[in-house]
């Protein structure tokens, strides 16, 4: 009778721990890489920048800048890359964030 616990017992944790990490695999495989990282927001005459790097060694990784009420310009940088992006003039509303996409 105990032995047939023990194995009760030990189906059941291991059926647990197989749905954990079934589930943080789904939910990390549903998300972008935090690859793009901001270094500055700037102006420069009347456009306002953001420079971004791409912190992956081993991937191109994709990017919007959300900017209220207006459309939010988009684009990638190639793997270890730093770059300046024009996203505006200095009369529109300042970037709030930059968030990472999939490609």
């Amino acid at each position: 009778m105990r032995k047939i616990i023990a194995i009760a017992l030990a189906t059941v944790a291991c059926s647990a721990s197989l749905t954990l990490v079934t589930t943080s695999e789904a939910t990390a495989a549903g998300r972008a890489p935090q690859c793009v990282k901001v270094r500055k927001y700037f102006n420069k005459g009347h456009q306002r920048y953001v420079r971004l790097s791409n912190l992956c060694t081993q991937r191109t990784s994709c990017f919007t800048i959300v900017v209220p009420h207006q459309r939010n310009p988009h684009g990638s940088l190639p793997e270890g890359a730093t770059k300046n992006v024009r996203y505006g003039t200095t009369g529109a509303p300042r970037a709030l964030f930059v968030k990472n996409i999939s490609c």
